[in-house]
């Protein structure tokens, strides 16, 4: 068992599944036992109108197609002159068609709010559905990418955007951005193999495990969240002492997920300022990278990269908050005017030459290509730059996704999405006997429970140490997946306290979390009567 607590959670995720299923299955001939999976933030809702409307978008576009050239499963491209004025003519000829509505409130909001020309949208939207022509510009399409900026300010900025514009790079989701990140800032100088960097934990594990791979061999300096009980649950906070580490210039870039996986807390005002006094002061070359995935579970929630615009990469993903884990959406941003193209601007001559060599068949000016044209190139290894860039059926279902969000069907959607998680975590805390308190920070799309800090507030300090002496923190893990068939992650593998673990609260019915609750119980109340037993 010793052993396996060395692997990541997700993969010591697989044998808790394989105990939970040969429980469920042994249960299942006496009862209707379920094995219950909460060990991955995958939700279980989707976005269903702006998926509608893309459908709809499809059904236009093909039309579209057969016009240019019919044939019996034979089209031609969408033709851009009058193809809004024949968009109008088809949603006033299919008003039943599911999701031509809210499509057509999409496109109407592109040209009023946006200014956009009506032919070259609607074009731009039905050429990219069909996904018959290659991303150009590769790095996002022109229109969409305004889109999606306009959904990132109002969701991740709290509508007060910096003056810098924001460019933005249409990725395979946030695994992807993660991927490319870390190889451009290698291969362009920004970051050296084996240089400082700092992570703050409890973090998403790859964070944790990319920086050890041998590619990077990178100094790794973590930044622990202080954990203190509040109303029977440990609550995540950085304290001045820890953030202070940042102010070290010897750290050339941190690592950071905002609300943070899995305490599920966005970080708090004094820790945001903390950060902006240390880049004013002490270290203004720190490049910051913040994954931002859960901001939309966090009402009036505001990014680093809105606080230090210069100073921070951001990534993003749609997967969560739509329910679009396999359509793989993600972006990089980054605002013009920032620290990655002035430390590249700043390199010695010899690495300037290198770079020159490197980007010199992409431009006449390879010194003046931006870093985020650099990440668009390198993710195709340079030479295939010109076939590069997310599928264009992708980029339409994103920027659907976008538009949808700043109409009102999609803020009362993000009311929904956010009131099932939080139900969930109240019947997960009601269940294990604990109390949370209120905190507006709170995304609440995991928690992490401290089980040995609640064993000690229970059943007090020498039953706690019992545990820590008996047996591996995983134990209870095993435990839960033998005999309940839960499913669950070590948050030691996210750097918490090896005795913590991660629920994720997206995954499962409401119901279900009050059933974990007691099973998570229950397993101490077994574990206090052996105790007990043995005086």
């Amino acid at each position: 068992m010793e052993q396996l607590a060395a692997l990541s959670p997700f993969e010591l995720k697989g044998e808790f599944i394989r105990l939970a299923q040969e429980h469920h299955d042994h249960q299942q001939a006496k009862s209707a036992t379920l094995m219950l999976n909460a060990g991955r933030g995958n939700p279980n809702w989707i976005a269903t109108g702006p998926r509608e409307a893309f459908y709809a978008l499809g059904a236009f576009s093909l039309a579209e197609s057969r016009r240019v050239w019919h044939g019996d499963d034979l089209g031609g491209m969408p033709a851009k002159d009058g193809i809004a004025a024949r968009f109008e003519r088809f949603t006033r000829a299919h008003p039943d068609l599911p999701g031509i509505d809210l499509l057509d409130r999409c496109v109407r909001l592109g040209v009023e709010r946006f200014g956009f020309e009506p032919d070259a949208w609607v074009h731009e939207l039905t050429d990219g559905v069909v996904g018959d022509n290659y991303p150009v510009p590769p790095r996002m399409l022109a229109h969409l990418e305004q889109v999606a900026r306009a959904y990132l300010r109002q969701e991740l900025f709290d509508n007060h955007a910096p003056e810098a514009e924001l460019r933005l790079f249409a990725t395979e989701g946030g695994t992807a951005a993660m991927c490319y990140i870390f190889d451009s800032l290698l291969a362009n100088g920004v970051l050296h193999k084996g240089d400082r960097i700092a992570i703050m934990v409890p973090i998403f594990t790859p964070y944790i495990e990319i920086p050890d791979l041998d590619e990077y061999d990178f100094e790794v300096e973590l930044v622990h969240a202080d954990m203190f009980v509040s109303e029977g649950v440990r609550e995540w906070r950085y304290s001045t002492e820890e953030v202070a580490k940042l102010a070290d210039p010897s750290i050339r870039l941190v690592c950071l997920v905002n609300p943070s996986n899995p305490p599920s807390l966005a970080l708090s005002d004094r820790v945001r300022e903390q950060i902006r006094d240390i880049v004013a002061e002490r270290n203004p070359e720190l490049l910051i990278v913040t994954d931002d995935v859960y901001g939309t579970f966090v009402n009036g929630f505001r990014s680093l990269a809105a606080d230090l615009p210069r100073n921070t990469l951001l990534v993003y993903s749609y997967s969560k908050h739509f329910g679009a884990t396999g359509w793989r959406l993600g972006v990089i941003g980054l605002h013009d005017g920032n620290v990655v193209d002035d430390r590249i601007a700043g390199l010695p001559e010899p690495d300037r030459a290198r770079l020159r060599k490197r980007y010199g068949t992409l431009t006449l000016e390879p010194d003046a290509l931006p870093f985020i044209d650099r990440l668009v190139a390198d993710s195709r290894r340079v030479a295939l730059n010109h076939t590069a860039g997310l599928s264009l059926p992708q980029q339409v279902q994103l920027g659907l996704f976008s538009l949808f969000t700043l109409l009102p069907d999609g803020q009362a959607y993000k009311a929904r999405v956010q009131e099932i998680v939080r139900t969930r975590l109240g019947l997960l805390v009601e269940g294990v006997g604990m109390k949370i308190a209120d905190d507006p920070q709170r995304a609440g799309y995991y928690l992490e429970l401290d089980l040995l800090a609640e064993a000690e507030r229970v059943h007090g300090a020498e039953f706690a140490k019992y545990l820590e002496d008996t047996y591996e923190p995983i134990d209870p893990l095993f435990r839960l997946a033998e005999h309940a068939s839960v499913v669950l992650l070590n948050g030691g593998g996210f750097d918490g306290p090896k005795w913590s673990v991660r629920v994720s609260l997206a995954n499962l019915d409401d119901l279900d979390y009050l059933k974990i609750g007691h099973h998570l119980r229950t397993v101490f109340a077994e574990y206090h009567d052996e105790w007990k037993a043995g005086g």
